[in-house]
C-alpha cells in the first residue's frame, strides 16, 4: 500500500500512468517498421535486422525475470523513476548508434528498461480506490496494449518522414516527458516483503514447480507471442518486396491491429461468464483462423490482398489479448501474495516468445516467403491452444479423480 495520496485527481493519475505504460512499452517496437530504412543506413542484411528486435525482446524478458521481483522488495516510484531516466538515455543513445554492435547493445538495455510498464500496472492497483482495483488495472492495461500496437504506426510515419533517428530522439523525449510527470504524481511505497534478492528468485522458482496451471498458462501464451512477433517484425519486410510500400504504410497496420486492445474490457467480462480458461481457448481458435485466412492471398487482388491482412490483423491482435488477458487472471488467483513473481513469470515466457518470433520470422521469410511466415504463425497458434485443451483434460482429470474419492 502507499504511504500517501497523490495530489492530483484520481483520474488524472491513472492517465498518467497509463500513458506512462503505453510510451515506455512502445519503445519496444518502435523498430520494427522502419527496419528497412535503419538496414539501409547501416548496410544491415535481413538476419542482422531481424537482430534488433530479437535483442530488444530479449532484453524486456531478462528485465521482467530479474528486476520485477525488485518491486516486492523495494520502493516502486524508486524503480519507475530509474528506469524511466535509463530508458530515455538509451534511446537517445540508439539514435546516434554507428553500427550493428552498438545498435545490438543499446537495444538489449532498452528492453530492459522498458520493464518500467510492468512495474506501473501494480503500482496502479495499489493507488486504486477501494473497490475499483480492476478498472484502473483496465485502464491502465487498455493504454499499455495501445502503445504496443500504435507504437507501429507511429513509427512507421515519422521514420518515413524525417528519418529513423528522428523517431528515436522523440522516443527519448517522450519517455523523459512522462519521467517528470510520475515524478510529480506518485507517492512512495511499502516494500511487501523483506526477503534478500536470491531469495525473490529462489521463490519464483518454487512457484513455477508448485503451479501447473501457471505453467500451462506461460506456455500457452508464449506461444501466440512467437505468431504475434514474427508476423510484425517482417510485415514492413514484406509489403516493401511485394507491394513496394514503404514503412509509413506498414506502421498504419498497427491503426487495425489496435482493434484487437478493445478485447481487454470483453475478455474480462466474458471470462467472469464462462470461465478464464475457456476464452483462453477461444482466443488461440481466433489466431488461427486470422492467419489462416492469410493462405487466401495469392487468389486475390492486390487491393484485397491489404484488406485481408488487415482483417487478419484485427482478428489475431484480438485473440492474442483475449488470451493475455485470461491467462493473467489464472495466474493472479493462484497467489495473490506472489502477483509480482507470478506476472513476472507469465510475461517471462511471453517475451522469450517475442525474441524467438523475431528470429523465426526473419528466418522463414528468407527461406520461403511469406506463406512460410503465415504457416509458421498458424502452427504456433495450435501449439497453444493444444495446450490448453490438454490443460482442461487435466483439469477434468483431477475433478473426476476428486468426485470418485468422496
Amino acid at each position: 500500500m502507499s504511504t500517501t495520496r497523490t495530489a492530483p485527481g484520481a483520474s488524472l493519475v491513472i492517465f498518467i500512468l497509463a500513458l506512462a505504460a503505453g510510451l515506455s512499452v512502445a519503445s519496444i517496437y518502435y523498430a520494427q517498421p522502419i527496419l528497412p530504412l535503419m538496414g539501409n543506413d547501416l548496410h544491415l542484411s535481413v538476419n542482422g535486422m531481424g537482430l534488433i528486435p530479437t535483442l530488444t525482446q530479449v532484453g524486456y524478458a531478462l528485465g521482467i525475470l530479474f528486476l520485477l521481483p525488485l518491486g516486492d522488495r523495494h520502493d516502486r516510484r524508486t524503480l519507475i523513476l530509474i528506469k524511466s531516466g535509463a530508458l530515455a538515455g538509451m534511446l537517445a543513445l540508439c539514435s546516434f548508434a554507428g553500427g550493428l554492435n552498438a545498435l545490438l547493445v543499446i537495444s538489449l538495455l532498452i528492453g530492459m528498461m522498458a520493464t518500467m510498464a510492468q512495474d506501473i500496472v501494480p503500482a496502479a492497483a495499489m493507488l486504486a480506490p477501494e473497490g475499483k482495483q480492476g478498472k484502473t488495472v483496465g485502464t491502465v492495461m487498455t493504454g499499455l496494449l495501445l502503445g504496443i500496437l500504435l507504437s507501429r504506426t507511429v513509427s512507421g510515419l515519422i521514420g518515413e518522414g524525417f528519418g529513423w533517428r528522428v523517431m528515436y530522439q522523440l522516443a527519448a523525449a517522450s519517455i523523459a516527458f512522462v519521467g517528470v510527470l510520475l515524478w510529480a504524481v506518485l507517492p512512495r511505497f511499502h516494500a511487501h516483503s523483506t526477503l534478500s534478492y536470491p531469495a525473490l528468485m529462489k521463490s519464483m522458482a518454487h512457484l513455477w514447480l508448485r503451479y501447473p496451471e501457471l505453467r500451462s498458462a506461460a506456455l500457452a501464451q508464449g506461444f501466440l507471442s512467437v505468431a504475434f512477433s514474427a508476423f510484425w517484425s517482417t510485415l514492413a519486410l514484406m509489403l516493401l518486396e511485394n507491394y513496394h510500400l514503404g514503412s509509413a504504410v506498414a506502421g498504419g497496420f498497427g491503426i487495425a491491429g489496435a482493434a484487437g486492445a478493445l478485447a481487454a474490457p470483453l475478455a474480462g467480462a466474458l471470462a467472469d461468464r464462462t470461465g478464464p480458461a475457456r476464452v483462453t481457448q477461444l482466443g488461440s481458435a481466433l489466431v488461427i483462423v486470422s492467419f489462416a485466412l492469410m493462405f487466401t492471398l495469392p487468389l486475390l487482388s492486390p487491393h484485397w490482398q491489404l484488406v485481408v491482412i488487415a482483417i487478419s490483423a484485427v482478428g489475431f491482435d484480438f485473440g492474442l489479448q483475449a488470451s493475455l488477458v485470461s491467462h493473467q487472471t489464472l495466474v493472479y488467483s493462484l497467489e495473490p501474495a506472489a502477483r509480482g513473481r507470478l506476472n513476472a513469470l507469465l510475461f517471462t515466457v511471453v517475451f522469450v516468445g517475442m525474441a524467438l518470433g523475431s528470429v523465426l520470422g526473419a528466418r522463414a521469410w528468407e527461406m520461403a516467403g511469406w506463406n512460410a511466415v503465415v504457416g509458421l504463425a498458424a502452427l504456433m497458434a495450435a501449439i497453444a491452444l493444444a495446450i490448453r485443451l490438454m490443460d482442461a483434460a487435466r483439469v477434468s482429470r483431477t475433478a473426476r479423480l476428486c468426485a470418485s474419492q468422496r
